[in-house]
């Protein structure tokens, strides 16, 4: 069924469900839309297809929009319901849906005082990754470059650079965007 079908299949129903609830007859809804009466019909039992400027008078003769005649789907709750996961003292909460726009995932994270000593050595793989210090201060390591992060700096850099990342001095709070597969290093159990 094409998407043009099932919006056709969708009023027809809705059309019909409207009317008999309301307790209207064929007649009442086709003079109130100023249709004929066998159009009407025809429309409801699929015989005729739907044109769209019948759409806002039989919503007006349904005394409902047009959105409820379409029987718009509803919109889904979107609020992100992920639980969040820990690994080496970074807890990330998820903040997209798996599969984010371009393949970004966003989380905001807490790394742990607890972790101030990178590993001897550092990990690489394919992404990218962004990360905005909220509170804290972030030990960056970068290939040999080590840096300081302060609360309000952003930071940039492709995943394929040996890094890690931890606290200076007490718990760091960070937002922060994976690139593509960037995440799987950090959240594979």
């Amino acid at each position: 069924m094409s998407a043009n079908e099932d919006v056709d299949v969708r009023v027809r129903r809705r059309l019909r469900e409207l009317r008999n609830r309301l307790g209207l007859t064929l007649e009442d809804v086709a003079s109130r839309a100023g249709i004929d009466v066998s159009t009407l019909s025809r429309l409801e039992s699929g015989k005729r297809r739907l044109a769209l400027d019948h759409l806002p008078r039989l919503a007006a003769a349904l005394s409902v929009s047009t959105d409820e005649l379409l029987g718009a789907p509803e919109a889904t709750d979107p609020r992100v319901r992920a639980p969040s996961h820990t690994r080496h003292f970074v807890t990330y909460w998820p903040l997209t849906r798996h599969g984010g726009a371009g393949g970004l995932q966003a989380f905001k994270i807490r790394i742990s005082a607890r972790r101030r000593t990178p590993p001897e050595q550092l990990p690489t793989h394919e992404g990218q990754e962004w990360l905005y210090v909220l509170s804290g201060r972030l030990q960056l390591i970068l290939g040999d470059q080590h840096f300081v992060i302060d609360p309000g700096e952003a930071v940039e850099f492709s995943t394929w650079t040996p890094h890690w990342f931890g606290a200076v001095d007490s718990a760091v709070e960070a937002i922060i965007l994976f690139g593509p597969h960037g995440e799987r290093v950090h959240l594979r159990p």
